[in-house]
């Protein structure tokens, strides 16, 4: 699928219909079961279950819906309500298992292979034949092979019905809680955030700087139509209030949440310590005082500013770094356990089994050298010389890939985060997720070639197979429908880069996803000890 010229995209398919299968799977379950019912409902199925079944079908059904955590009388059924896919957004679905990330890339558990295998071979019913699929990455693969598997022992219903997606990309990951100080109010508000919330979806895909701005004016615009009301007669007054008052007081009360939530996000982004942040990680993106980021990690851990940041600052050094040099790794790794508990131990076995946190093997010749050089200097040029020969010992991986698939974007000046050039807004301008990347260039080049070394560098699995049933026709509106799966997790910067490619290009991005993840979950994922 060559991305060219911006046009109109395509309609995401009806992902209505997954929300009806579940919900009648589950009151076919409930109709088994004669007379009045309670439901033992366990808190964390609630927010997906009120997505699929709301209260007032539960109540139709069961009469009575109870909510305890323990104590139950009497005989017990136990039936299985199997549901796959749980439609998050119009193009958002998500299979709800945030363990999928620890279980198999830590743990090397591959039970989920099989709902991922059986979730591609649903949707490939409903919405396939499926004409190319894409993929990289041991877990992908495994996914892709039992889902054709699955595929080959089926009837092939779908043969000969008129595909709605065209394409499949597979890649492994190796509602929002308002609190008291967004609604004015002593208790939080759970708000249901997607496309039916009509200021949301205006803002969702923007970088956070133009949002104010947005709201501010629409705002303005809102107290202009109640304006409206003045100098109306009876009959436009009463049609002013049975036709539009209604949706103007459910724009309000939207508009009122967002601007708390602005607000409340603002006094986080305007704190010292936000703002140094960021500055660490652009430096450490861009390979540039890599000492200096060091320094600022290791006063980030004295002062225990947080203890999930001070892990993923560390994890960003390590694999932009291909690891920690070894005296920096046992200096943050002593400085960690000692602000936060010995029993992190576990923690850095975990992030280091997965390649997160690493430590480097310097080699014996070059180490020597450095540490005669190093004592004709002073400390803080001995920094910057083990930085220089740790860089000529082993190149990063990282720098690598971003300097072959352009990560990192070069500018003249300021990114203007008002008009994107590019994926890279979603961080400020600083950088493009790499994963959009590799999907971008591959659907641009119909496949892996040319892309050998940066498949090299991220161990490759890369797979490209098509289906000889569907017709390759460039014209068809199937064709430029893209269905983008991520294995261990999917988080919003890149729900948003490939939404803002797909304007850019006229084609349709829609994701399926383990779970919803960002880089706190999955620093929460390696913990043993909960901080």
């Amino acid at each position: 699928m060559a991305l060219a010229g911006r046009r109109d995209a395509p309609e995401a398919p009806d992902f209505g219909i997954l929300k009806r299968l579940a919900r009648d799977q589950l009151v076919y379950l409930l109709e088994q079961l004669p007379g009045k019912k309670d439901l033992f409902i366990e808190a964390d199925l609630m927010s997906p279950l009120d997505r699929i079944a709301n209260v007032s079908i539960l109540k139709f059904y069961a009469c009575e819906m109870v909510l305890e955590e323990e104590g139950v009388f009497g005989d017990v059924t136990c039936d299985e309500w199997s549901f796959y896919l749980l439609p998050l957004d119009e193009d958002i679905i998500s299979m709800e298992l945030p363990e999928f990330f620890r279980d198999y890339f830590l743990e090397g558990d591959h039970r989920w292979i099989n709902p991922i295998a059986r979730a591609l071979q649903l949707l490939n019913s409903l919405y396939g034949p499926f004409g190319k699929t894409y993929g990289i990455g041991r877990c992908a693969k495994m996914s892709y092979e039992l889902w054709r598997d699955l595929e080959e022992e089926s009837d092939s219903e779908g043969q000969g019905r008129k595909p709605e997606i065209g394409h499949v990309f597979l890649m492994d990951r190796g509602s929002v809680d308002f609190g008291p100080d967004v609604t004015s109010s002593d208790k939080s508000i759970k708000v249901l955030l997607n496309s039916q919330d009509k200021v949301f979806s205006q803002i969702r895909n923007e970088h956070f700087s133009s949002v104010f701005g947005f709201l501010s004016q629409k705002s303005r615009n809102l107290q202009a139509q109640y304006d409206r009301r003045r100098g109306m007669d009876i009959k436009q007054m009463k049609d002013f209030v049975s036709q539009e008052l209604k949706g103007l007081k459910q724009e309000h009360r939207l508009l009122s949440l967002h601007i708390g939530a602005c607000e409340s996000i603002m006094k986080k982004k305007t704190k010292q310590d936000f703002q140094e942040t960021i500055k660490a990680e652009h430096s450490l993106l861009e390979g540039f005082d890599i000492r200096e980021s060091t320094s600022f990690i290791e006063e980030h851990i004295d002062r225990q500013v947080s203890p999930i940041e001070s892990l993923r600052l560390m994890c960003l050094l390590s694999i932009t770094e291909n690891g920690l040099v070894p005296k920096d790794y046992r200096s943050l790794k002593t400085q960690y356990l000692q602000s936060y508990g010995p029993e992190h131990l576990l923690t850095f076995h975990n992030l280091k089994r997965i390649g997160l946190l690493t430590e480097q093997s310097a080699g014996e010749t070059l180490t020597a050298v450095e540490n005669k050089v190093s004592k004709l200097v002073t400390d803080r040029a001995a920094g910057k010389i083990t930085d220089a020969f740790n860089s000529l010992a082993r190149k990063s991986n990282f720098r690598a890939i971003s300097k072959k698939l352009g990560l990192i974007p070069r500018l003249d000046g300021e990114y203007d985060l008002k008009m994107p050039r590019d994926m890279a807004y979603v961080f400020g301008g600083a950088y493009v997720p790499l994963s959009c990347k590799i999907i971008e260039q591959v659907l641009e080049r119909r496949g892996w070639q040319g892309l050998e070394e940066v498949v090299r560098l991220l161990n490759g699995n890369e797979f490209c197979a098509s289906d000889s049933t569907v017709e390759d026709n460039p014209a068809c509106e199937a064709q430029r429908v893209v269905l983008a799966v991520f294995l261990g997790g999917c988080t919003f910067s890149e729900i948003a880069a490939l939404r803002f490619l797909g304007k850019e290009r006229g084609c349709k991005f829609i994701f399926l996803t383990t779970a919803i993840t960002n880089s706190a979950r999955m620093m929460e994922a390696m913990i043993e000890a909960k901080a």
